[in-house]
C-alpha cells in the first residue's frame, strides 16, 4: 500500500517546495493531505497543461516543484510537457497515477489492436502511457507501495544530475 505520511516524507526529505496538479481518484487523498501540510505549497490547476508550465515558472524562480497529474492528462497536456520541461531540460519529478493499470496487467502487456482501443470495456490510455514515455525519452519508474517510495528519491537524483524531468507512475490508489 502506498500511504500519503510515506509520500509527504519523502517530499520533504528530497526538498520539495509545491506540488502541482490536477487530483483524480487515485490521488485525492494525497491532494487532502498536501493541502493541509504547512511545508510543502499545493498548487491545483483546471488543466493539466498548465501544471507544467507551472512548474517551470516555479523551477525557473528557484523552487522546487513537483507535478501530480493521472495518465490521461498526461496525454492531454503532451505539447506543454515537451515545450517547458522536456525542451527546457528542467529537472522536474512527475508523479503520474497510472488509470488502467490493473486492466493492462491482466493482459499480459500485449499491444492493444485498433478494435480493441476503441471498446467502451478497455482503458486504452493505460496502453498509451508507457510507450508515450518511452518516445518523449522520459524516463520513468513504477511505484506501487511504500517500500517503492525510495525511486522517488533516485528519480529526483537523477532529474538533476540529467536536467531532465523524471516521470514516477503511481499503479495502485494512494490512501
Amino acid at each position: 500500500m502506498l500511504t500519503t505520511r510515506r509520500l509527504l516524507d519523502t517530499f520533504k526529505q528530497i526538498g520539495i517546495s509545491h506540488a502541482v496538479g490536477l487530483p483524480d481518484n487515485s490521488t485525492a487523498a494525497l491532494f487532502h493531505a498536501l493541502a493541509d501540510d504547512p511545508d510543502i505549497y499545493l498548487i491545483t490547476v483546471t488543466r493539466e497543461g498548465e501544471a507544467f508550465a507551472t512548474a517551470a515558472g516555479l523551477w525557473l524562480g528557484g523552487q522546487k516543484p513537483l507535478v501530480v497529474i493521472q495518465n490521461t492528462g498526461l496525454l492531454e497536456a503532451g505539447d506543454a510537457l515537451r515545450g517547458t520541461l522536456i525542451r527546457m531540460r528542467l529537472p522536474v519529478v512527475c508523479l503520474v497515477s497510472y488509470r488502467g493499470y490493473k486492466s493492462l496487467a491482466a493482459r499480459a502487456n500485449s499491444p492493444l489492436t485498433p478494435d480493441e482501443l476503441s471498446r467502451r470495456d478497455i482503458d486504452s490510455v493505460a496502453a498509451l502511457l508507457e510507450p508515450t514515455l518511452r518516445a518523449w525519452t522520459l524516463p520513468y519508474e513504477l511505484v506501487s507501495d511504500n517500500a517503492d517510495a525510495e525511486k522517488i528519491i533516485a528519480a529526483q537524483q537523477r532529474a538533476h544530475e540529467q536536467n531532465f524531468p523524471q516521470v514516477i507512475i503511481i499503479a495502485e490508489t494512494i490512501h
